[in-house]
């Protein structure tokens, strides 16, 4: 952990979102066997297995903390680690692969207003420039044909959008529960009410708990590797930076997405689609940099405003 806090918190959330990229590859060939909801609950399962130790301190210190953070603890269990999953993971199994994969990402303007409203987190008028080029850079990835746009589908589309939605929310939340818990109380209650939401979504999507063999091997990896590891790195980089700043950060998930697809699903980018690629890149590179002189102008702030 000495070495992680050297390491500035976006670039961490950077690179979780990065092993995230890897997860609609595996999720994806699941959708002939087994059920969006199936998979869902079942990482949970060994995601809240492996926390398990966790489980009591992180209830408890949510308790103390107070009924806000109870609530929120809920909401991103259920809501941003059960649902959004639900959703994305269903968007995924029926669309191609790119769209689901790109049109969640607009959580950067959710993250925005949340961030707003619910963290008094305003950003610097020079952050709008990092939050445009980024949106400009997911629009030519989404859209081959950026000047003439069409959603292929509407039922992945909505699912997508809701995804996005609560995703960004989590992470507000989540920056919410970072002033008053730990990073791995804040994960362990993650995987404990997304444990439960999910369960209860099983009788009303009427699917099976369980799956069979060779898919629940490929569930143990997701959950072990896209979820328990990368949401490590995550919730710690989260605990020192801005929610709107991750929700940035975050773009490196879809960049690793298409990338990783051309190459498992034989589908291409347009040169425009590229250029959208290289500046999602460009825009996660210069974040650090940005936060950096960000965090030494407050500094000199401060000791100048400091009484000799």
């Amino acid at each position: 952990m000495k070495r992680l806090n050297a390491v500035p918190g976006v670039v961490l959330i950077a690179v979780a979102a990065a092993l995230w990229g890897l997860d609609p590859i595996l999720r994806k060939p699941l959708a002939s066997s087994t059920s969006a909801t199936t998979i869902v609950f079942g990482e949970h399962v060994v995601l809240v297995a492996l926390t398990l130790p966790l489980l009591l301190p992180a209830l408890r210190a949510m308790w103390q903390a107070g009924s806000r953070n109870v609530a929120a603890s809920i909401a991103v269990g259920a809501g941003a680690s059960a649902v959004a999953t639900i959703l994305f993971t269903d968007a995924l199994f029926h669309s191609d692969f790119l769209t689901p994969v790109v049109l969640q990402k607009v959580q950067p303007l959710v993250a925005v207003l949340g961030a707003a409203l619910i963290l008094g987190e305003r950003p610097r008028p020079r952050f709008a420039w990092f939050l445009v080029a980024a949106l400009l850079g997911l629009w030519l990835v989404n859209q081959p044909h950026p000047l003439d746009p069409t959603a292929k589908g509407l039922r992945p589309v909505v699912e997508s959008l809701l995804a996005a939605i609560l995703w960004a929310s989590g992470t507000v939340l989540g920056r919410y529960l970072s002033r008053d818990l730990e990073f791995q109380h804040i994960l362990s209650l993650r995987f404990f009410f997304g444990l439960i939401g999910s369960a209860a979504a099983l009788p009303i999507m009427g699917t099976s708990a369980w799956s069979n063999g060779h898919d629940s091997l490929l569930i143990v990896y997701l959950a072990v590797v896209t979820g328990l590891l990368a949401l490590a790195l995550y919730y710690f980089g989260l605990q020192r930076t801005p929610a709107v700043m991750s929700s940035l950060a975050e773009l490196t998930y879809p960049v690793i997405a298409v990338i990783a697809g051309i190459y498992a699903y034989n589908q291409h980018l347009r040169w425009t689609q590229w250029i959208g690629v290289a500046v999602i890149i460009g825009v996660v590179t210069l974040l650090p940099v940005q936060r950096r002189r960000t965090i030494v102008a407050l500094q000199a702030r401060d000791a100048a405003l400091a009484p000799t």
